[in-house]
C-alpha cells in the first residue's frame, strides 16, 4: 500500500453513525495519507473537533469564514490540494445540498470547488433512504462522476431495521484506497489462491498445516486496489475477503486443483500463494473413527494433484504464472528448482519459520530472467505491493 504523501479531505455530517470515523481516520493516517477533516455543525454536536484533530494531528475546519491565513481561502485552497474528497456518514440534510449546488457551510463549498473524484457514503433511516427525493438526488450525484457506496442493511440507531447503515470502517478504508491507487493492472484478469487445504481423515479429523492465509488475500488486495479483476480461490481461513475481489472458497486440495484449473484459461495472472497439502488419505471415513481403533495407528495417504506443474504445461505465452516456495534449508537454489520443473515466470521464495502464521515476512524473489531480489523483512501488506511491481516488470 503505497499511498504516503496521498491527501484526502474527509467530510463529516451530523449523523449517528459518525463514531465509525474515528477509526478509519486512524486507519487511514497509519497509513501514511494526510487527512484533511471537515465537520458540519451539526456533526460538532455528536463528537467535538478535538477528537478528530488529535486523530488527524490537523486542524479541523468547520466554519466556512475560518481562515488559517488570510491569503487564502480554505475551501478553495484545499480544493486544489487534494488527491480525493470523501463524505462519510453522508446525512439526508448534506446529500439534498450537494445534490443543489447550495454552499452554505465548508463542507458544501468544498464539494462545489473540487474538480476530482468524491466518495460518498450515505447513511440515514431507511425510509429516509429509500424516499423519492434521496434516491433521486443520489442517482444525479452518480450522473457528474461522483462515486456513492451503497449503505448496508441492519439494525438501526431508531431501532428500525432495513438499509441505512454506514459500512463498518475498514470497509471505508478499504474503499478509499481502492480509490486513491493508481490503475496500472486495469484490464488484467489476476487468479489467486491462499491458505490451506484440509485433507480430512473422517468427519473431525484431517491433514493441513500452519498457513494463514494472509499473503494471498494481501495479494489479491493490492492487485485489485490497482485495477485487475481478482479472483480469489480460498482455502480455510479467518480472514475477510477484500471488498471487490470475487471470493471461491474451498477446502481440499482437490477442490482448489478444480477451481483453479476451472478459471485459468481466462487469467492473465496466475499467483499460487495457497499451502497446498501434497497428500490426502486413500480413504476418508463417513463416521469418527474412535482413538482406541487401528485406523489411526496407520493413514495411508495418496499424491494430491500438482496444481502448479497442471497450470504450467497449460499455460500459454502471454500468461504469467507466479509461485511461491516455502522452505527450511537452501532458499535459493530449491526455489529456483521449482520454478523451471513447474513453468513459472517468478517465484517467492521464504523460510517458513519467518513467515507462516505472521503479519511479516522476509522474501526472495526470482524471476525467468535470472534476477535474483532479496528483501528485509516487511509487512504482508508491503510485500503485496513489491510482488505486484515485479509482476508488472514482466508484462510491461
Amino acid at each position: 500500500m503505497r499511498l504516503k504523501g496521498r491527501r484526502i479531505a474527509l467530510g463529516i455530517t451530523g449523523g449517528i453513525s459518525i463514531y465509525k470515523v474515528c477509526e478509519v481516520v486512524r486507519l487511514l493516517v497509519k497509513s501514511g495519507i494526510e487527512v484533511n477533516v471537515i465537520m458540519t455543525k451539526d456533526a460538532t454536536r455528536f463528537i467535538n473537533p478535538e477528537l478528530f484533530r488529535s486523530l488527524s494531528r490537523k486542524e479541523v475546519l468547520v466554519d466556512v469564514f475560518e481562515y488559517s491565513s488570510p491569503d487564502r481561502i480554505e475551501h478553495v485552497d484545499l480544493a486544489s490540494n487534494i488527491d480525493l474528497l470523501v463524505i462519510a456518514p453522508l446525512t439526508a440534510n448534506t446529500l439534498a445540498k450537494i445534490a443543489n449546488g447550495i454552499a452554505d457551510n465548508m463542507l458544501s463549498c468544498l464539494f462545489l470547488a473540487y474538480a476530482g473524484k468524491t466518495l460518498l457514503f450515505p447513511a440515514m433511516n431507511t425510509n429516509m433512504y429509500m424516499h423519492p427525493v434521496t434516491q433521486k438526488n443520489l442517482e444525479y450525484l452518480k450522473s457528474i462522476g461522483c462515486v456513492v457506496v451503497e449503505p448496508k442493511e441492519g439494525s438501526l440507531a431508531c431501532l428500525a431495521e432495513g438499509k441505512g447503515r454506514l459500512p463498518e470502517p475498514e470497509e471505508i478504508f478499504e474503499e478509499i484506497i481502492y480509490h486513491l491507487s493508481d490503475k496500472d493492472f486495469e484490464g488484467k484478469r489476476v487468479l489467486v489462491t491462499a491458505g490451506p487445504t484440509r485433507e480430512h481423515i473422517d468427519p473431525v479429523r484431517f491433514i493441513t498445516n500452519a498457513s494463514s492465509g494472509k499473503m494471498g488475500y494481501s495479494i489479491a488486495r493490492a492487485l485489485s486496489n490497482r485495477g485487475a479483476e481478482v479472483t480469489l480461490v480460498s482455502g480455510p481461513v479467518n480472514l475477510k475477503a477484500p471488498t471487490k475481489v470475487k471470493l471461491i472458497r474451498v477446502i481440499s486440495a482437490q477442490e482448489m486443483f478444480e477451481k483453479t484449473i476451472e478459471n485459468f484459461e481466462k487469467t492473465d495472472i496466475f499467483v499460487l500463494s495457497a499451502a497446498v497439502a501434497d497428500y490426502r488419505p486413500k480413504e476418508t471415513r463417513e463416521k469418527k473413527i474412535k482413538k482406541e481403533k487401528e485406523e489411526l495407528k496407520i493413514i495411508e495417504l495418496i499424491e494430491n494433484p500438482d496444481i502448479a506443474k497442471t497450470i504450467g504445461k497449460m499455460k500459454k505465452d502471454n500468461q504469467i504464472l507466479v509461485g511461491f516456495a516455502a522452505e527450511t534449508e537452501n532458499l535459493v537454489e530449491n526455489a529456483m528448482r521449482k520454478m523451471k520443473e513447474k513453468n513459472m515466470d517468478m517465484i517467492v521464495a521464504n523460510i517458513v519459520e519467518e513467515s507462516m502464521e505472521r503479519d511479516i515476512a522476509k522474501i526472495t524473489i526470482i524471476n525467468k530472467r535470472g534476477e535474483v531480489r532479496v528483501y528485509p523483512e516487511l509487512s504482508k501488506e508491503e510485500i503485496a505491493d513489491i510482488i505486484a511491481d515485479e509482476i508488472k516488470k514482466l508484462i510491461s
